[in-house]
């Protein structure tokens, strides 16, 4: 084993064989390492939420919420946590989109401990070697554990309104599509006010089941459900003197609006299965991926409650809608995550950083940044990030590929193949400046072989 430290391990599985086969491997192999288990997608959620873990193990086959989903909330919930997805047969259509999503490896079943345990090995020397070095280079307190990277003007604008809104103590609620960096600019605004040597507490909303939600926020007595042995505070409370932010507020039911409502307006509450008021002292910062004013006229949130929480409104940006902050943050990404994984790669080629600037990147900052971890993890080491390491869906975004399926769907398989074809071949060509050896490369053909595919399919260089 390359290293000495006891890492922890999380289990998700419904199967409690499989559940005890990786326990065997990664307990007794090598006698150090901790393993939690976890049934259910919900749970494991609910668990990493709770604890910090090394490494998780997840089953993409799961009942109820799949794998799938608790993998966009893993991941939603700690961007860095390393995830090697598990599968009963090996699929390459689920390994894609697992990777897409931000998984680091895939495997199937039944487990090869000959391959099981140097993966692990690998992959937990990398994450302890770049955890040892953001230790030495940690910053000093007060200065924030993440930053906000940014040249766009429309994302000026929004760090100029949160350190004017910073002192206001009121409410803020913070909107725009996902990946765009809401908790960032909620931990910024806690970073920034009066509240700053107070907790920052945070929780997605949509990752707490409706019916363990309550507990969650405004904590429980002992005896007050099955399973309530103790007292347990709530969010709230945990957040008193400082900041609380809900994401995800538009998940919430109508009965939790009503009772988030009462606690905003008299900064009280009682617990689940109490009777004594608690009074608490916490800034709610909220934030939400829908509009919540579709949502009050489908009557599936309060009105009174969107005026209270949107005291101040943040509107956040898509990255499509930040000239300049694609090829910024990529840089970034590659940087930091070089060092994550111990890689060296000098850099991106003036044409990958074309095709990531026209992208719309409809996953924004959080695509951008799985996308630059798989590139980390699947390029050469020593070797600039070149047109060969780009995804098809890079390439040819999606949104053109609908378009051209709109219009050639009644034409049937050969002419839609031929279409597909020329504008794949177009888009490689407008990359590389119509240079038709590097589009051949790009497209991982001979010269010649393009040359003939262009006469056929009638392409000229004045389209």
């Amino acid at each position: 084993m390359p290293f000495d430290r006891r890492a922890k391990i999380l289990v998700v599985d419904d199967d409690e064989g499989v559940c005890e086969a990786l326990r065997l491997i990664l307990e007794d192999s090598c006698g150090r390492h901790q393993v939690t288990c976890a049934r259910d997608g919900v749970t494991a959620v609910e668990i990493v939420r709770r604890d910090t873990f090394d490494l998780v193990f997840l089953d993409l086959g799961l009942p109820g919420m799949d794998g799938f989903e608790t993998l966009r909330r893993l991941k939603h919930h700690d961007a860095d946590l390393d995830v090697l997805v598990v599968s009963g047969t090996d699929k390459a259509r689920e390994a894609v989109e697992a990777l897409r999503g931000g998984a680091l490896e895939y495997v199937t079943k039944p487990f090869d401990t000959q391959r099981i345990m140097p993966l692990v090995d690998d992959i937990l020397g990398r994450r302890f070697r770049a955890e040892d070095a953001a230790r030495r280079a940690s910053p000093k307190p007060g200065e924030g554990r993440r930053r906000i990277i940014t040249q766009a003007e429309s994302m000026r604008a929004v760090l100029s309104q949160v350190e004017k809104v910073a002192a206001a103590d009121c409410s803020v609620l913070i909107t725009g599509e996902s990946g765009t960096g809401k908790e960032l600019v909620a931990e910024l605004v806690h970073s920034r006010s009066p509240r700053s040597s107070g907790p920052f507490v945070a929780v997605n909303c949509a990752a707490i089941p409706g019916e363990l939600l309550e507990s969650e926020l405004f904590g429980h007595e002992k005896g007050a459900f099955t399973g309530a042995y103790a007292r347990r505070v709530g969010l709230f409370e945990q957040a008193h003197r400082g900041t609380l932010f809900l994401d995800e507020i538009c998940s919430l039911r109508i009965d939790l609006q009503a009772k988030l409502l009462r606690v905003l307006q008299g900064q009280a509450f009682t617990r689940v299965g109490g009777s004594e008021t608690v009074r608490v002292d916490a800034r709610l910062v909220a934030a939400s991926n829908a509009s919540l004013t579709e949502l009050m006229r489908q009557g599936r949130f309060r009105e009174d409650l969107y005026y209270r929480l949107s005291v101040i409104p943040i509107r956040l940006p898509p990255l499509r809608e930040r000239p300049g902050d694609v090829a910024l943050l990529a840089e970034h990404f590659l940087t930091r995550l070089c060092e994550k994984h111990g890689k060296t790669i000098p850099g991106l080629s003036p044409s990958v950083m074309a095709v990531l600037g026209q992208y719309p990147w409809p996953g924004n900052v959080r695509e951008l940044r799985n996308f630059m971890e798989r590139t980390v993890l699947l390029s050469d080491e020593g070797r600039s990030v070149d047109e060969r390491d780009l995804p098809m869906d890079l390439l040819i975004p999606r949104v053109s590929l609908q378009t051209e399926q709109s219009a050639v769907h009644d034409e049937g398989l050969m002419r839609a193949r031929e279409e597909f074809e020329r504008r794949y071949i177009l888009r490689c060509l407008e990359l590389c400046s119509w240079n038709q050896a590097a589009a051949a490369r790009l497209l991982r053909i001979h010269r010649n072989t393009l040359l003939k595919r262009m006469k056929t399919l009638g392409i000229t260089a004045n389209e």
